[in-house]
């Protein structure tokens, strides 16, 4: 036997089907998934062999899709991608690692959580053991909080168990409908205890290098969540306002106010936060103003007037107030300047309740009284409340001017985030450490992306920095940061001086865990001790999906066979916060990059090419789809768009795979319909093959074979597969029909038949053995199912194709024979449908007018051609210029009985 026999796979013995392979009277591809799944489960197919030498793994750090109610197409989309991957690398001899796990921490499963349950966290409460929920599956509230009923955080954290474990069995029983060949016993969740002590331990070991620290500094905020947002997590989007053109008043060495200078703002409600005015130094309106004093309306507080480079001459009036803090702008120059602090909006989104000191002594008499006011509201009240006062003082310029600004949002969030000061803990990410920041830059020179341009982005995101990475969230659903604070004798924490848990004890939850030297008794009591009270982002964790995976603190083993990874598939919104987190930490642990290759996935684009998410509503749940056009058929969709590509959703291309799917069970049937099942390995034997179209057929598929290899070598499974299809339909429309008589000679079953017939069968098996293993990665239902027809073990545990054992079949053969002869059938064909004649019908006399190109070709598969075509009597060539094939002077006779 050649290399073209598939190698029988040590973890894929038997398949369900008969001792003796047998080919279906009727093919179908309905219930492929349900027994193929349930047989690739029960014979371990895709089971990791973790024996295997590292050089001889390929490992892949799949995306761990958020639970959060349901799949979309897109998920579809993209782990199909990730998919043929994997399957190609398997049938190329490596061992591939391939887990999945299930990102079920953070803000999306407590929102889920909360609507589903209709409960809220209030961490002030008590455990009850006997709790129950007052509704389950999100009937009964609209999902405001204040129809919520609060319960402790360990029954809110036990109920987001509850609910992912349940979200994430229907996300494995749809994956495994797509026909992922993941290793389902290698998955993780980022909130199971394994996944925390992971998070943990590589915070610790970033605390001891000085990595990781806190720092009590102003940073976003998001109101309704009530948590800090880090860099990444940021959209900017239009948000109406309108300008408000306000007069402040130059102070007289005499304490009185002169002459008013006007600021544009959008944001009037900060007027009691204003620390200074700012124009740039170069503006010549405002050089005489610079180091003078002017006076703040109705709250009569004296600010400075100074000059910054960040500041815009050609917007607005052309000088700004800074206040603390209206924009990240106001922190540079609070920072940068050195000037104080006066926060008036709190961690609720609204204006502190009681009067600032600032504006007590020293300030404008009326300026108490118009906080009672104030006090409490949201900064839309309180915005409209000031500029009614600032009307009624003359200070208001004109009305107010409608806009549409840009500001800063939560991507999860719907209302423009607060500037906040408040204690955090930050991860050195390159922001400000210059060194740190060119190593990771030439990380990503190392990162091998596919596709290419995809590296700019990462480039971008990290030479933009501007500040460390903010880890810390205030929520409840997470990984708690490990650490306590002593308490001084005033039961203040001392945070410059942390308790840390060792490694060996991970995980921990400093709110019902107790440091060592410590008793549960002394928590919260001066002298004693008080633990951290955030968790960690939800990136922090998932930026560590290699080592939850690997093994990295319970099996080094296994580490050192799957780490640094191969591949790490994700889409391209994501480089920023997924990829290159998982960069930083790995870079910081292990001084090194988590993977070799990066495979970006486009976007699902709706109709209206929007892209589509659950937040706006406009994706399309998957198992419909499954359902309706099979498995292979949506994979077909899938793998027809390249990585970084977006991609129509379109039924009509779902349409296209199925068909094809149902051509490879019918062409295979036919290719299979001679002789015993026992002998139909001698279908395999190249020496067989001695007819020149057959063997020009073989060396066709032999180039393809060499390209297709070469596109998924470099990532390119949509050329793949456009190769091996262009073949596949013209290998059907043209070869198949050109030999069939020439196969069927003899009958199906005898065994005693001529060379040229024997060599027709061997070229039809060594072609559907190579097309089965070409198309498996993206048809794997349909091509299975072949394969047990008449082969052992599993085609995705066959080796890949090579195109050797075809080219020593073909010979020197020209691969262009099969398409002039092809041609040629075609216009043979072309007369009997202009006479509106069946097909059967014989051709009594016929002149073929051939292109030179073609005439060698239509010359050597002559015969083929006449049977093929039903040509009885004479058929003359004619080689004259021309685009195509041309059939003349045809004489067709009767047309046969039907029943013939």
């Amino acid at each position: 036997m050649s290399d073209l026999s598939a190698e029988k796979s040590p973890t894929a013995t038997t398949s369900p089907r008969t001792t003796a392979h047998q080919v279906p009277d009727k093919v179908s591809l309905d219930g492929l998934e349900q027994r193929w799944d349930a047989a690739w489960n029960e014979q371990g197919t895709y089971s990791f062999d973790r024996t295997k030498p590292r050089e001889a793994v390929y490992s892949i750090d799949t995306p761990p899709p958020t639970v959060s109610g349901s799949l979309h197409v897109g998920h579809v989309f993209s782990y199909t991608h990730t998919d043929v991957v994997a399957r190609y690398q398997r049938m190329r001899g490596r061992e591939v690692f391939y887990p999945m796990g299930w990102d079920d921490n953070g803000l999306p499963t407590e929102r889920r959580v909360q609507n589903y349950f209709g409960v809220r966290c209030d961490p002030s409460l008590p455990y009850d053991p006997d709790f129950t929920p007052p509704q389950v599956g999100g009937e009964g509230t609209s999902g405001r909080a204040a129809e919520q009923l609060p319960i402790s955080r360990k029954n809110f954290v036990e109920l987001c168990e509850r609910l992912t474990v349940e979200d994430e069995r229907q996300f494995e029983a749809l994956w495994r409908h797509l026909g992922l060949s993941v290793d389902w016993s290698h998955h993780y969740q980022t909130i199971s205890a394994e996944a925390r002590a992971v998070a943990q331990q590589a915070f610790l070991r970033n605390l001891a290098r000085d990595e990781a620290y806190q720092a009590e500094a102003p940073g976003l905020w998001d109101v309704t969540f009530q948590t800090a947002v880090a860099q990444a997590e940021l959209e900017a989007r239009d948000y109406p306002g309108a300008f408000h053109k306000v007069a402040f008043h130059r102070v007289n060495e005499d304490g009185s106010t002169g002459e008013p200078v006007h600021i544009e703002t959008t944001r009037p409600e900060l007027l009691p936060a204003v620390v200074a005015l700012i124009a740039h130094p170069d503006d010549e309106r405002f050089q005489h103003l610079f180091g003078t004093t002017v006076r703040s309306p109705l709250f009569g507080v004296d600010v400075p007037v100074l000059a910054h480079p960040a500041a815009e001459p050609d917007k607005g009036a052309g000088i700004a107030m800074c206040c603390t803090f209206g924009d990240l702008t106001d922190v540079i120059w609070w920072r940068e300047l050195q000037l104080p602090t006066r926060s008036v909006i709190g961690r609720d989104g609204r204006l502190l309740r009681e009067v600032p000191a600032w504006l007590v002594d020293g300030a404008a008499v009326a300026a108490p009284a118009l906080w009672s006011e104030l006090a409490g509201k949201t900064t839309f009240s309180a915005r409209a409340l000031i500029v009614d006062a600032l009307r009624e003082s003359g200070d208001l310029d004109g009305e107010p001017v409608p806009t549409q600004r840009k500001a800063n949002f939560f991507e999860k969030g719907d209302k423009p985030l607060e500037i906040v000061t408040s204690r955090q803990w930050y991860l050195r990410n390159g922001g400000r450490d210059v060194a740190l920041r060119e190593e990771l830059l030439k990380r990503g020179e190392e990162l091998d992306f596919h596709p290419d341009f995809m590296s700019v982005r990462y480039e971008n995101w990290v030479g933009g920095l501007n500040g460390d990475w903010l880890i810390s969230r205030q929520r409840f659903f997470g990984v708690p940061f490990p650490v306590w604070y002593p308490l001084d004798a005033d039961g203040q924490p001392v945070y410059d001086q942390p308790l840390t848990p060792a490694e060996d004890a991970l995980p921990i939850d400093p709110a019902s865990d107790v440091p060592a030297g410590y008793t549960e008794d002394q928590r919260g009591v001066p002298g004693g001790f008080v633990g951290d009270p955030d968790v960690m982002d939800t990136w922090a964790t998932s930026s560590l999906t290699p080592q939850i995976a690997g093994g990295w603190r319970t099996d080094p083993d296994l580490f050192a066979r799957v780490f640094p990874m191969n591949l790490r598939p994700q889409g391209q919104d994501i480089i920023r916060t997924w990829l290159f987190s998982t960069v930083v930490r790995s870079h910081l642990e292990h001084g090194s990059l988590p993977w070799s290759d990066a495979a970006i996935s486009g976007w699902i684009l709706d109709p209206d090419r929007k892209k589509m998410s659950k937040s706006k509503g406009n994706v399309v749940t998957p198992m419909g789809l499954l359902e309706e056009h099979g498995s292979d058929a949506v994979r077909y969709w899938a793998a027809s768009a390249r990585l970084g590509t977006d991609a129509a959703f379109e039924v009509g291309q779902m349409k296209i795979g199925r068909r094809l799917a149902i051509k490879v069970l019918n062409a295979s049937k036919f290719a299979l319909s001679f002789g015993s099942p026992e002998q139909r390995d001698r279908l395999l034997d190249p020496a067989l093959v001695t007819v020149p179209l057959d063997r020009a057929a073989l060396a066709g598929l032999a180039e393809v074979v060499d390209r297709a290899t070469a596109a998924l070598d470099a990532y390119d499974h949509t050329r793949a597969l456009e190769l091996a299809e262009t073949y596949f339909w013209t290998f059907c429309d043209d070869y198949l029909e050109l030999v069939k008589d020439r196969a069927y000679a003899g009958g199906a079953s005898d065994d005693v038949v001529s060379a040229e017939t024997a060599s027709a069968r061997a070229a039809l098996g060594i072609a559907l053995d190579t097309l089965l293993r070409l198309f498996a990665p993206v048809l794997p239902f349909a091509t299975e199912e072949v394969w047990s027809w008449w082969r052992e073990g599993s085609v995705h545990r066959a080796p890949w194709p090579t195109s050797e054992p075809l080219r020593a079949a073909a010979g020197d053969a020209d691969p262009a024979i099969v398409g002039a002869a092809g041609a040629a059938l075609a216009a043979l064909r072309k007369v009997k449908s202009e006479a509106k004649a069946s097909m059967r019908t014989e051709i009594a006399k016929v002149t073929l007018v051939v292109p030179p190109a073609m005439t060698a070709g239509v010359e050597i598969a002559l015969s083929d051609v006449r049977a093929a075509g039903r040509v009885v009597g004479e058929l003359d060539l004619v080689s004259e210029d021309g685009e195509s094939v041309v059939a003349r002077d045809a004489e067709l006779l009767p047309a046969p009985p039907k029943n013939r």
